[in-house]
């Protein structure tokens, strides 16, 4: 006999319900956490009214995409500030910061030394130990100009 013959459907609801916001916590997309709302509501339906395990697949089926569509949708009209927006920009950081050619920079190429890493860079004419500010980033290329 299986273990599970004697568990109350509800309570499969509310351990999908779980794994489901586990899996959210674990690998963020905002996705999962509206189907563990629609099988929370679905074990929720389930302990109140019996109302047989092929109602219960449908209601969850209905509710995981009404869940899914509207969180989107409220996402889409409310969107989540990053605390940081400059996190995951390393090159965007350092705008403002003062660097020191390490590499000769001519025909608006070289290298730049920035903290304890070396960056290329674009910018102005400039001999080895010049010291300049980044003005930008492009990717992992760092635009420069001379101090003023």
């Amino acid at each position: 006999m299986s273990a599970l013959a004697g568990l109350e459907p509800h309570w499969f609801w509310f351990a999908l319900g779980l794994l489901l916001a586990i899996g959210e916590m674990t690998i963020p997309g905002v996705f999962l956490i509206w189907m563990a709302a629609a099988a929370l509501v679905t074990g929720l339906v389930a302990w109140l009214m019996p109302i047989g395990v092929p109602l219960e697949v449908l209601l969850f089926a209905v509710l995981s995409i009404v869940f899914v569509y509207a969180g989107k949708r409220w996402l889409r009209q409310h969107p989540v500030e990053a605390a940081d927006p400059k996190m995951n920009a390393r090159g965007a950081r350092a705008v403002g910061e003062t660097v020191v050619v390490s590499q000769v920079i001519e025909a608006g190429q070289g290298r730049v030394r920035l903290g304890d890493g070396e960056w290329l860079a674009k910018g102005p004419d400039a001999e080895p130990g010049t010291r300049m500010v980044v003005t930008g980033s492009d990717g992992a290329v760092l635009h420069v100009d001379h101090l003023h």
